[in-house]
């Protein structure tokens, strides 16, 4: 039977999968009570089980929703972690039932903002306050200090911020890896462009260690010592420290090396897809992010690629079109100064979305405190973020990253690298649409005219879409048919 809490408890979780038993076992951990439960109860045991292995935690579990709810001390704040949508509204059902008025709800998991909103309308009816909180840091995070994007009701904020404050990543310097991040669906949002910035940030990362294996020859043993390298350095992030990690690891099924061995498709639950939609229906650019959301949707289609590669091969193509020499060290030097270039036009183009978000919706969001936020506990934490929070602390109106003076010399210091790389890749015949995708970004950012204008004038050729001048104000329609027809007469 799962214990019974001898007086009432200060929080509650429901939702024990991973997650969920790591981040009630961090609560616990941190000197706060909780009450946790779950539908099926054998996770309710299990997680009661790891609290006392794990340095007997003060966690109470309970078989029934009735019995979970009346355990926690008013004003009762339940934190869920359950699947994104119908669960989600299912246990907010099941848990509002034995709740009361200033009662609160916290929906810890990838939910669509939208979601968030109406259900923190459908809360106020009831009396009962709610937010929508960003979680990151994967099950690790959960358990040491997650990197936490709590969005919604400010007073509901309030209730907890004790305990966020102390659960969250701790970063020396810069505090605890969470803050109040906005009205609304912010939180999820902010949450949901993080994992934009993440995709873009791996398709990155999988680009240069496709341009150093294929083209420098490089082998797992030299991968894992560049990438170690490279994480003492600008680079030094969770993503590269966990590549470099990959490429050490022997496979315990046969010969060789685990990561050959995976299959070359990459899955994905949604909040890349999510991006991509908001970056269109805001009208901001966001092409790197684009570009590893297309790239896994080609890796998905593994069975039409090995049928191309024999129609291609016959053809003449083998997998590397240029067997070229090529000076190793130069080329790894060559190919960190193009990851790290591509990956400022990624997280400027992920900032972008969030202030253009915040501008429509009058959240208000200061992307300095996201970038502190994000410096531990999270997927994304990176030493580069402290560069970003510092371009946002010396200007707050800042159009673009690329134009902070700091982050505009690391380019200019760095393009010429950037674009070897890139040629080296198209020249032999592989694909970097992500390092392409940063540079074509960079490039038609910087300059002052564009080819943008023959566009307009095809527009209002075919459609009398009016265009306006550079040299007089006003818009302008011309008979461009009728011109074109009496010039070629």
């Amino acid at each position: 039977m799962a214990d019974q809490s001898p007086k009432l408890t200060r929080i509650g979780l429901a939702g024990l999968a991973v997650m969920g038993q790591n981040l009630a076992l961090n609560i616990a951990e941190k000197g706060f009570p909780i009450s946790v439960y779950n539908r099926t109860t054998s996770k309710v045991d299990e997680t009661v089980e790891r609290a006392k292995v794990e340095g007997n935690l003060p966690v109470f579990g309970f078989h029934d929703p009735e019995s979970f709810v009346q355990s926690i001390q008013k004003p009762r704040v339940i934190v869920m972690l359950v699947k994104a949508g119908a669960p989600v509204d299912q246990t907010i059902k099941t848990l509002s039932a034995y709740m009361e008025k200033g009662d609160c709800i916290i929906d810890g998991g990838n939910e669509w903002y939208e979601n968030t909103e109406r259900r923190e309308k459908a809360m106020a009816e009831l009396g009962l306050l709610y937010l929508g909180m960003g979680v990151s840091g994967g099950e690790e995070g959960a358990r040491n200090g997650p990197s936490l994007m709590p969005g919604g009701s400010f007073e509901a904020y309030k209730y907890i911020e004790d305990i966020l404050l102390k659960v969250a990543a701790q970063v020396p310097d810069s505090g605890p890896c969470v803050t109040y991040i906005g009205k609304g669906g912010s939180g999820n949002f902010v949450k949901m462009i993080h994992n934009g910035i993440e995709y873009g940030d791996m398709q990155l990362i999988a680009e240069a260690y496709d341009v150093l294996k294929s083209v420098g020859k490089l082998s797992n043993e030299e991968l894992k010592k560049v990438f170690s390298e490279w994480n003492k350095g600008e680079l030094l992030s969770f993503l590269i420290e966990i590549t470099a990690d990959i490429f050490g690891i022997k496979d315990d099924k046969g010969d060789g090396y685990l990561v050959d061995k995976v299959l070359d498709k990459t899955g994905m639950k949604g909040t890349g897809k999510w991006t991509v939609q908001q970056a269109a229906e805001l009208s901001v650019a966001a092409p790197t992010i684009e570009a590893s959301l297309d790239s896994r949707f080609l890796s998905g289609l593994k069975e039409e690629r090995t049928e191309a590669a024999k129609v291609f091969k016959s053809g003449g193509f083998g997998d590397i079109l240029t067997d070229q020499v090529v000076d190793k060290e130069k080329l790894i030097d060559d190919v960190r100064q193009a990851l790290y270039a591509s990956k400022i036009c990624s997280y400027a183009q992920g900032m972008n979305l969030i202030r253009a978000k915040s501008i429509e919706k009058g959240w208000d969001l200061k992307l300095g405190e996201l970038a502190r936020i994000w410096k531990g506990g999270c997927i994304i934490r990176a030493i580069f973020l402290d560069r970003i929070k510092k371009a946002y602390d010396r200007n707050s109106e800042l159009a673009n990253l690329l134009v902070d003076p700091e982050f505009a010399k690391e380019i200019i210091d760095r393009q010429s690298a950037w674009r070897r790389v890139v040629c080296l890749a198209i020249n032999s015949g592989i694909s970097t649409p992500g390092m392409s995708a940063s540079l074509a970004y960079f490039d038609t950012y910087r300059r002052e005219r564009l080819p943008a204008n023959l566009v307009q004038a095809q527009r209002d050729y075919f459609g009398a879409h009016t265009y306006e001048r550079i040299d007089m104000p006003g818009s302008f329609h011309t008979e461009w048919f009728k011109i074109a027809k009496n010039i070629n007469n």
